[in-house]
């Protein structure tokens, strides 16, 4: 085989690599009954593992915390209610124990937030979203995935944590310096192996969580808009 041919059964490989990637990435369109999120983790299943894509969806998603960036959406696409989707999120908490409560139950444009609590340890445990157009609960991305010691693939550091809540609180400050100059930390929460924060000028526009070990920052870039604390249907 000479070496042209190789290069060019090379060439022939990268973008064959390159098309699968993009199909992998590429978002579905939501139409009015909605689709489902690619992956999620189950709390059942211990850290790290994962079950797979589900319906018609096929993506890079939330996983990764891409969030929305690809998503597509028909022009008479309607969101779930969100009495529909806390009720969805109360029994996907179930997943995590008997005594786990939602609460934090927070509306963004591309999904429902809440955070779970340990009644019995009255302990912050993880935190779990609602698609806004399908309707699927699943763990949320990013931190709640890759750094929670407890239903995620975190781990904990000899000698405990190296941030408290209130380190991690100013870390979070001097990087909101410039990522968003002249916000400020409303809201945090402790959960295991990092702490979350909403943040917002006057009021919340984001939020981004800090990991307890190394300090480093994650910014919740797959929420969308911040539309309202759902709190008052509890």
């Amino acid at each position: 085989m000479n070496k042209n041919l190789i290069i060019a059964l090379g060439v022939v490989g990268l973008v064959l690599l390159a098309l699968f990637a993009f199909n992998q990435m590429y978002r579905p369109v939501y139409s009015p009954d909605g689709v489902s999120p690619p992956w999620r983790m189950s709390p059942g299943m211990g850290p790290g593992m994962m079950y797979g894509p589900g319906y018609n969806y096929s993506g890079f998603g939330p996983m990764m915390g891409y969030g929305d960036m690809m998503a597509l959406y028909y022009p008479d696409a309607r969101p779930i209610s969100s009495e529909d989707a806390r009720a969805r999120m109360e029994s996907f908490a179930q997943q995590y124990g008997s005594n786990v409560e939602v609460e934090d139950f927070m509306a963004f444009s591309a999904n429902y937030y809440a955070i779970l609590r340990d009644s019995s340890s009255n302990q912050s445990v993880a935190e779990v979203l609602v698609d806004r157009y399908s309707g699927s609960a699943y763990p949320e991305p990013g931190p709640n995935m890759m750094w929670n010691t407890l239903f995620g693939t975190g781990r904990e550091g000899s000698g405990g944590p190296t941030y408290g809540q209130g380190a991690a609180r100013g870390l979070a400050e001097d990087f909101l310096i410039g990522y968003l100059p002249g916000a400020q930390i409303i809201e945090s929460e402790a959960l295991p192996g990092y702490y979350t924060f909403d943040f917002g000028r006057e009021e919340i526009e984001g939020m981004l969580s800090v990991n307890a070990y190394s300090g480093q920052i994650w910014v919740h870039t797959w929420h969308g808009t911040y539309l309202g604390d759902m709190n008052e249907m509890a």
